[in-house]
């Protein structure tokens, strides 16, 4: 692995390889990264809409796939969730969620490996002053 390509290089880069690592980890589970996603936002208490849409804000974007709602339509036919506005995890869906978090955690530990818990702050910090500094010259003109 080398430095000299461009942060938004690895970035791209590291975006794709870490969509096929979750959607193959999800296969057997028959999640896409974006049902993983909501899934994981019920469980931990993201129980409205206008919870989930919070949670998920910063992964998604408009125009980018499905929002949250069609995906927690999907979601909700299947069983996983409940419809309207009970929107928790049913039985099937813990069980779900449960053995889809294996899968997630092994590929974070996978992703991570190799990197000390400071290293691993170190470059989220150094991404969220990256973006901060984007955010800030984008809001000035």
């Amino acid at each position: 692995m080398t430095a000299d390509r461009p942060v938004g290089y690895w970035l791209k880069h590291l975006d794709r390889l870490l969509e096929r690592q979750f959607e193959e980890a999800l296969a057997d589970v028959s999640l896409t990264r974006r049902d993983w996603q909501v899934l994981d936002a019920l469980a931990a208490g993201a129980t409205t809409r206008a919870r989930l849409h919070e949670a998920l804000a910063p992964f998604w974007t408009a125009g980018n796939g499905p929002g949250p709602d069609e995906v927690l339509a999907v979601l909700a036919a299947r069983g996983l969730t409940g419809q309207g506005t009970d929107l928790g995890l049913t039985d099937e869906g813990r069980a779900i969620h449960t053995r889809a978090l294996e899968r997630v955690e092994h590929t974070r530990s996978t992703v991570l490996t190799g990197l000390t818990p400071e290293e691993y702050a170190g470059t989220v910090r150094v991404l969220s002053v990256m973006a901060a500094n984007a955010e800030a010259d984008l809001a000035a003109r």
